[in-house]
């Protein structure tokens, strides 16, 4: 420690933390150190309004799966998630993710030009003529039965009253 002034400047070490501990107490990882990959940690301690979730590229994630799965002894995986600050179910969905880009990267990929999608405009007419043709089947329904009822009241003598016209009609 060194007295400066009325304030008390601890020796802080590499990043601004307690010699080159992270926040947690735990000491960076001296693999990823070596790499230059940049491993995540808590830089300050205030506390935010809204959480930022943390993310791992891609480099991190797949390291610390062959880490892991190196881990042979009974607590080496869980110091392994202890010194990197992980929990268990990042590791479980990080090998789902693994696994499942694994079979994507091995299953048949289908040749020639990608489909285009269906322009709105063509759905829009094939919907329109579609109702119409329910339509024309509707209008032909309802003729034949005005037919049927003109030659029912002839049979049975019915008069049909007539409508007025309207003066448009004549």
């Amino acid at each position: 420690m060194e007295w400066t002034g009325l304030s008390v400047k601890e020796d802080t070490g590499v990043g601004g933390t307690e010699r080159g501990r992270r926040p947690s107490g735990v000491p960076p990882t001296p693999v990823a150190e070596a790499q230059g990959i940049a491993v995540p940690s808590p830089s300050d301690p205030e506390v935010l309004e809204r959480p930022v979730r943390r993310s791992f590229p891609a480099e991190y994630k797949r390291r610390v799966l062959e880490e892991a799965d190196r881990c042979t002894e009974p607590g080496q995986l869980g110091a392994l998630l202890r010194r990197e600050g992980l929990y268990s179910s990042q590791l479980s969905s990080w090998r789902k993710q693994r696994q499942l880009a694994l079979q994507a990267g091995l299953s048949p990929k289908r040749r020639g030009r990608k489909a285009k999608g269906k322009d709105p405009r063509v759905e829009e007419n094939e919907r329109l003529r579609r109702e119409n043709q329910k339509l024309r089947q509707r209008l032909q329904q309802a003729e034949m039965i005005i037919e049927f009822q003109k030659k029912l009241s002839e049979l049975l003598g019915i008069p049909l009253s007539t409508l007025p016209r309207s003066k448009q009609e004549e």
